[in-house]
């Protein structure tokens, strides 16, 4: 596949040479498997890597890689184990689209770039590989190339408790709050602090050009939850804010499949939700919609 258009091509040279070494050639090295690809990126004497393990608190970061050596065995465990899952669409094209590479501070030979993650990749059994993190490199500047000398990796994606702890703090489950064993992937009950109230119309699995996307109702059933997310992004919310759905499918033997890519993508608490059989339009199989809370 052909990589999206560096940012910075033509435009700062510096920056254009930073971002072509972490996401263009970082990725096709890691897809191809091929270490020798990124090798001298690196500066193997002073490299050392952190890994923050999605904490955002210092304290409980551990220098993982205290070697190039190190990382670069782990990079290429994760390589082989991301080739042999079989994914349902081109896992380049999708790590290129959940790839963010726009800050990159430059004071003489030194840097500092924030490589940010925040998509999916669709997996051939319906279920989905979640990227979100975020990684600071420290690099430096010397004979005219940038090398990266080590990172903090594995950082929250946004930072900050607080600012996670508020994306929560509006919507809750009461103590006490129980339901029968059977139940789905929801919450039988939640408090909603008042704030500025997001609500979607249905969504259903259908691409900008109005074509419908997939057969199944896993390949729907992500479209759909995606072609939410969307929505919910141009008003400033996430999956994280929604405190309730609706679901209708044309099929309730269908719920249990649903409910299985349902699960991995909706963040617990998850959200209260009525689930209902129905006709739909042609070629549709489930439809969904979302209240949320804007923080």
């Amino acid at each position: 596949m052909n990589s999206p258009e560096n940012p910075f091509a033509a435009k700062d040279e510096d920056r254009s040479d930073i971002w072509t070494m972490l996401v263009e050639r970082d990725i096709a090295a890691f897809i191809g498997q091929d270490w020798a690809l990124v090798e001298n990126d690196f500066d193997s004497a002073a490299f050392q890597g952190l890994d923050a393990a999605g904490s955002d608190n210092p304290d409980s970061w551990k220098l993982r890689f205290p070697s190039l050596e190190v990382y670069r065995d782990e990079w290429l465990r994760q390589a082989a184990e991301t080739a042999a899952t079989q994914y349902a669409e081109d896992v380049a094209a999708a790590i290129h689209r959940a790839t963010t590479l726009r800050d990159i501070e430059i004071s003489a030979t030194r840097a500092v770039a924030h490589k940010k993650f925040d998509g999916t990749i669709r997996r051939a059994d319906g279920t989905v590989d979640r990227l979100n993190w975020q990684t600071l490199y420290y690099l430096t500047k010397a004979s005219g190339s940038w090398r990266i000398n080590g990172f903090t990796g594995y950082l929250p994606n946004p930072m900050g408790s607080a600012q996670q702890a508020g994306q929560r703090e509006a919507i809750s489950l009461p103590a006490g709050a129980d339901q029968h064993v059977t139940a789905g992937p929801y919450s039988p009950v939640l408090e909603v602090a008042p704030g500025k109230l997001v609500v979607i119309s249905g969504q259903v699995a259908v691409a900008p050009d109005g074509s419908v996307i997939g057969e199944t109702i896993e390949e729907q059933s992500r479209a759909t939850l995606d072609n939410c997310r969307t929505q919910l992004a141009s008003a400033g919310c996430s999956l994280d804010d929604v405190f309730k759905v609706n679901v209708y499918l044309t099929d309730l033997d269908l719920w249990p499949r649903f409910n299985a890519v349902y699960a991995k993508m909706m963040p617990e608490p998850r959200p209260v939700r009525t689930a209902v059989g129905t006709a739909l339009l042609p070629g549709l199989i489930v439809e969904i919609e979302m209240w949320a809370v804007k923080q």
